[in-house]
Order: structure tokens, then sequence, then C-alpha cells
């Protein structure tokens, strides 16, 4: 009988350890009008917010043995070959790629094998790859992403530059979501630490702000419906913008 007691209580404290998992945290509620969406003061205000989640797969090592720092290919197909470790790539079961790959601040593409080929014209490339976790965020411990320039015919390398930049994940260019959805911002800071070097991201969905200092997917909730411009830049602390040519990053997304 005893047994039978303790059932419900055993449940409600997996209810609440869930709960508490699931936590929203650094919550900012904004106010901004934009020209594409029409005022309601009926409307509830859009907030800005992240969940308390623990990092998934926080040893997953993802190494990237092709292409080599500035090899050169012909134009064409350009093969990529990568190697994770600590990291259950091959026996993750689900239709949703494990690894993604990002091309000079475009879209992430999704892949479900690690070597692959990608058809490139003439021009220099940055890489960033990356792994993800359930929900298709990319995973952010230090080794679960790399990066690497490369060039596709005749071409010449970028400029060097010791700043740090962005790899946005989502929101995807010309995603669309649903009245009441929430709108993910999943970035990666690639050759630097935001806490070290003094780093912010600042995040404009229109005329709605939200800034941060640590890498973590941040969630836009009660946005109208319209359409917006997503503008995610990498700054200084004190307010600086970065000079590079990946340090900003823009995306359209239509709220319907």
């Amino acid at each position: 009988m005893k047994k039978f007691l303790l059932l419900p209580i055993l449940f409600c404290l997996l209810l609440i350890g869930c709960s508490e998992d699931r936590r929203k945290i650094n919550e900012s509620v904004v106010d901004g009008l934009s020209d594409s969406v029409t005022l309601d003061l009926e409307l509830p205000k859009v907030s800005f917010y992240q969940y308390g989640d623990s990092a998934a797969y926080p040893d997953a090592i993802l190494e990237l043995h092709t292409p080599l720092g500035n090899q050169v290919f012909r134009p064409g197909k350009v093969p990529f070959e990568f190697n994770s470790k600590n990291f259950p790539f091959g026996d993750i079961t689900g239709d949703k790629p494990r690894l993604h790959l990002i091309l000079n601040g475009g879209d992430p593409v999704g892949y479900y094998s690690p070597i692959f080929q990608r058809e490139l014209t003439e021009g220099t490339y940055r890489v960033v790859g990356f792994l993800v976790d359930d929900e298709g965020h990319a995973l952010k411990s230090f080794g679960n992403y790399v990066d690497r320039d490369f060039i596709v015919g005749d071409s010449r390398p970028f400029p060097y530059s010791a700043e740090p930049y962005l790899a946005l994940n989502l929101p995807r260019n010309s995603q669309t979501i649903a009245v009441g959805e929430e709108l993910v911002v999943d970035f990666l800071v690639l050759g630097g630490d935001m806490k070290l070097d003094g780093l912010k991201v600042q995040i404009k969905v229109n005329d709605y702000t939200y800034e941060i200092d640590h890498m973590a997917p941040v969630r836009v909730t009660n946005l109208p419906k319209g359409d917006y411009q997503v503008n995610v830049r990498l700054l200084a602390t004190n307010g600086k913008e970065l000079e590079g040519p990946f340090s900003a990053v823009t995306k359209s997304v239509y709220v319907r």
C-alpha cells in the first residue's frame, strides 16, 4: 500500500524537476513598434528569454580533416570530411541531421553523413561546421564546432583578422512562424571567448532589442503578425562594433 502512495509523490517530484530544468532565465519584456505591425494595446508585450538548460554532449568533439586551411580546389564538387568523437552520430535515430554546415554566413545545411561534397563556384569560403542537439540547436561547448577558410578557383584568401565572429544557426532566412510560436535566435561566437574578450551579442527584431553576454538560444515570444528583420551583431561590451565581414548577420522572418 505504501508503494502506491509513494507513486503520486514521485510523479510530482519528477514534474517539478522537469519544470525547473526548463525555467525561464534572463527574461526581458521590451517595448517597440515596427512599421510592419499595427499597435494593439490588447496584445501581450514581446518577451526575450532563455531556458536554464544544461549543455548537451559537452564532451563531444568535431574535427574537420578536409578542407585544410586555405586549401585550393577547382570549381565544382568540393569534398568535406568531418569526424566526431564522444557523440553518437551513427546511433541517433530520427529525421533531423546532426551535423550542420554554414558557408560564408549563409543558412545552415544539415548532413546525415560526416563525409560529403558541395558544388561550389570560384571564390573564398569560410566554413563553420557544428553539431546540434535534439531541438536542432547548436552545441556550444568547446570542441562542438570547427571553422576553416578555403579557396575555390582563382581567388585570394580572406585578409588576416584576429577578430571573433558570428555564425547564425537560427532563424533561417525567409522563415515563417505562426502567431504565438517562439522565434529562436541561436548563434555561435568563433575565434574568441565572450567573457575573456569582453563581447556581447545584440539581437534586434525590428525595433525590439535584447543583449546577451554568453552563447545560448534566445527565445522571442508574443511577436505580432508582420514582417521582421532579425539582426544579430557581435559587439564589444562598450558597444563598439567589430569590423570583420561576419560580425553581423541579418535574416528575414515572417509571423503569420
